[in-house]
């Protein structure tokens, strides 16, 4: 034998057990989604009435086109018997706080509050919003005890979702219950990104034993629907816990655990949605935010993206290019990340998947180089210093 077949024969081998590794990656991602599927958590169909007080925080900035929708949607609300609903307008430039008024007029459960003023130093634009909007329904008289809930302005509710979000929290006995909404993607790029923000979890965690377990690692949150004990917000400290965290939902969750409480995730995508971003360009500067902090630091970064390029690359290159034994190692891992996203959009949704789904979830491989390209992305522009989200700078 020549050694330049030698060679070849090593390099072979090397790279059928790359494939092989990555699709034993992707077999465990969809058990553990499967799992994830029969046993985690919703929002409950039907539950009595919530009679303490419910106090909800909007921050809104720059929102006068979304708003509106998520306070009709608040107007019509069940089983809630005693709602306050407070709108905290960011300085917003665009008439956010008009459009606001325009809705919640007449309505003594709501209030709009106009801000001015722009985050204090160390401070985020959004747990700022978030930390004022609770100063001002203090002040009120509302919100130092009962339930807290913040909501994003561009979330949308089914007329019971409050009702069970809040049922759950108190059935649970749970600090904070993050009800999931369903992540709404329509033009391309969104169908390709969005459903990504479900399925990193469902993959990874199994939720029956997240649920059983404090630790902070294992905590699932987003911050569109929060629903917390109000006594217990308060003792962990607030937003003003985590006034300079860009992951202030994550952060308050895992500030929990680490004080001895209970969080809990329930799926809500048969009530609850939420259309995070409307394009390409919207998708890419949200994500670029605050991707740069998602996996720790930039070697978690290189070592998380080079193994999502094993488990879910390698297996379809394989699978198109390989012969033989690499390529039916290629079909297994290439088929088990398509079925395992595809899994994670079902359970996101709580209904059986459309075709933007089954295509979403065929064109996986696209999906994550997408993801490590916007990872890349919000790297560069945080060492670069020019991150901003809604005209506020963020590095």
């Amino acid at each position: 034998m020549s050694p330049s077949s030698v060679g070849r024969d090593v390099s072979g081998s090397w790279i059928e057990k790359t494939v092989r590794v990555g699709s034993l990656i992707s077999i465990a991602g969809l058990a553990t989604t499967a799992a994830n599927l029969r046993w985690a958590p919703r929002l409950p169909a039907d539950t009595r009435p919530t009679t303490e007080p419910v106090t909800v925080c909007v921050p809104a900035r720059d929102e006068r086109d979304r708003l509106p929708g998520l306070l009709s949607d608040l107007r019509r609300q069940r089983g809630v018997e005693d709602l306050t609903v407070l709108v905290y307008d960011d300085a917003s430039t665009d008439g956010t706080a008009a459009a606001a008024d325009s809705v919640c007029a007449g309505d003594p459960r709501f209030t709009v509050v106009r801000g001015t003023e722009e985050p204090p130093d160390q401070w985020v634009g959004k747990p700022a919003a978030c930390h004022r909007a609770v100063q001002h329904a203090t002040e009120s008289g509302r919100g130092h005890h009962g339930i807290l809930v913040f909501l994003d302005a561009d979330v949308r509710l089914g007329p019971h979702a409050l009702n069970a979000a809040c049922s759950t929290l108190r059935e649970s006995g749970a600090a904070l219950v993050c009800p999931w909404p369903l992540q709404e993607a329509r033009s391309p790029t969104e169908i390709l990104v969005q459903p990504l923000l479900a399925w990193t979890w469902a993959a990874t965690l199994p939720i029956p034993a997240a649920r059983r377990s404090q630790r902070p690692s294992t905590a699932v949150a987003c911050g569109q629907f929060l629903v917390f004990d109000s006594e217990e917000y308060r003792r962990a400290g607030g937003h003003r816990a985590v006034a300079g965290s860009l992951t202030e939902d994550l952060d308050l969750a895992r500030l929990l655990r680490r004080r001895g409480r209970r969080t809990e995730i329930a799926l809500a995508g048969g009530s609850v949605s939420c259309r995070m971003y409307s394009g390409a360009t919207a998708l890419r500067r949200g994500y670029d935010r605050w991707l740069w902090t998602a996996f720790g630091s930039r070697v978690g970064t290189v070592a998380v993206l080079g193994t999502a390029a094993v488990a879910f690359i390698a297996p379809p290159l394989a699978l198109a290019a390989g012969r033989g034994r690499m390529r039916r190692w290629g079909a297994v891992g290439y088929l088990s990340a398509t079925a395992s996203r595809l899994c994670a959009r079902v359970l996101e949704r709580g209904g059986p998947p459309t075709v933007a789904d089954v295509a979403s979830a065929f064109a996986h491989p696209l999906s994550v180089v997408g993801a490590g390209a916007l990872t890349a992305s919000s790297h560069h522009n945080h060492r670069r210093g020019v991150t901003r989200w809604k005209g506020r700078p963020l590095s």
